[in-house]
C-alpha cells in the first residue's frame, strides 16, 4: 500500500515540478521555434508514458497486493498481449522520431540566399572568416596554416583575396539574412552554440561541418563551446552581435581582407629583416673597430 502512495506522490511532484520550474528556456532569436516546439511535443509524449506507467504500477500494487489464500494465475505467453504492446511501443517511437527528423530535414537544407561564414575553432577560442565583394569564401587547407597565413587560405585562390578575416572573439550578423556556418577546428572537438538560436554543431578535426539559421532580433549573444575541449573549456566564449543591415556594413567594412592583412605581414617582415641587417651591419663595424684598435 505503501509503495503505492509513493508512486503517486512521484507523479503529482514530477508534475508539480514542471509547473513551479524556476528553469525556462532563454528567449528565442532566430527561425528555429520548432526545436522548441519538437522538444515540448517530446515532453508530453515522454511525460504521458511516464505518468501512464507509474499509474499502472499504482493500480497493480492495489490490485494484485497479497491477500491470504489468494493464488497466482501462470500464464507465460499472451499473445494478444504482446501484439498490442509492440505496436504501442512503435507508435510511440514513431510519435518520438518523426517531429525531430522533420526538423532535420529542414536544419540540413541550407537557403540559397544564405551567407557562408567560416568559424574557426582552437584551444581556446574563435575566428570568423567571411566573403568579401564576390560573395565566394577561397579555399583553405590546414597545411596553409601559418604565422603569416593564420586561416590556412589557399594563395591560389582567386576567390580568397577578398575574404575578410575576424580575429576578434566578437562575430556580427545581419538580422533577417540566413547564414549559413562552416565550422573547422584546428586541434581538437568544439562545438559552435548560441543558446537564443537554437542550432549547433560540432568543430571535427579534419572535417569541415555546417549548419544554418537566421537571426531575427538584434542583440549580443554568448558563444559557447559545448564540447569539452580541454583545461580551458570553461573560457572559450565569445559574442555573437545581430544588427540592421546599415550598422552590419559599417561593421565590416573595418576589417581587413586577407589581401590587405598579407600586405602587412610582408611590411612587417621586410622592416624586422632590414632592422636584422641593420644590427648585423652595426655588429661588423663594431668588430672592425675593436680589431683596428687592438
Amino acid at each position: 500500500m505503501w509503495t503505492g502512495i509513493v508512486f503517486l506522490a512521484v507523479i503529482v511532484g514530477s508534475i508539480a515540478f514542471h509547473v513551479f520550474t524556476p528553469w525556462w528556456w532563454t528567449d528565442i532569436a532566430s527561425n528555429w521555434g520548432a526545436m522548441d516546439d519538437t522538444i515540448i511535443l517530446t515532453f508530453w509524449i515522454g511525460g504521458g508514458v511516464f505518468i501512464l506507467v507509474c499509474l499502472f504500477m499504482v493500480y497493480c500494487i492495489f490490485k494484485f497486493s497479497y491477500k491470504e489464500n489468494r493464488k497466482a494465475e501462470y500464464k507465460p505467453e499472451d499473445k494478444k498481449l504482446e501484439t498490442r504492446l509492440t505496436w504501442i511501443t512503435a507508435l510511440g517511437v514513431a510519435a518520438l522520431l518523426a517531429p525531430g527528423l522533420l526538423v532535420w530535414n529542414e536544419y540540413i537544407r541550407v537557403p540559397p540566399n544564405a551567407i557562408n561564414i567560416e568559424v574557426m575553432a582552437w584551444q581556446w577560442g574563435w575566428k570568423y572568416r567571411l566573403p568579401g565583394e564576390d560573395n565566394k569564401l577561397g579555399t583553405s587547407s590546414v597545411k596553409n596554416i601559418s604565422d603569416d597565413n593564420p586561416f590556412g587560405i589557399n594563395n591560389d585562390d582567386p576567390y580568397g583575396k577578398d575574404d575578410i578575416l575576424i580575429e576578434s572573439s566578437e562575430l556580427h550578423l545581419e538580422k533577417n539574412r540566413p547564414v549559413k556556418i562552416l565550422l573547422r577546428s584546428i586541434d581538437v572537438l568544439h562545438n559552435f552554440y548560441v543558446p537564443q538560436f537554437r542550432a549547433k554543431m560540432d568543430a571535427v578535426p579534419g572535417v569541415i561541418t555546417y549548419y544554418w539559421f537566421e537571426p531575427n532580433k538584434n542583440g549580443e549573444y554568448e558563444v559557447l563551446c559545448a564540447e569539452y575541449c580541454g583545461v580551458g573549456h570553461y573560457a572559450m566564449r565569445a559574442s555573437v552581435v545581430v544588427q540592421d543591415k546599415k550598422d552590419y556594413k559599417k561593421w565590416l567594412a573595418q576589417h581587413k581582407t586577407f589581401s590587405n592583412y598579407l600586405a602587412e605581414k610582408f611590411e612587417q617582415n621586410s622592416l624586422k629583416k632590414a632592422k636584422i641587417v641593420k644590427f648585423n651591419n652595426l655588429l661588423s663595424n663594431e668588430k672592425s673597430i675593436l680589431k683596428e684598435s687592438n
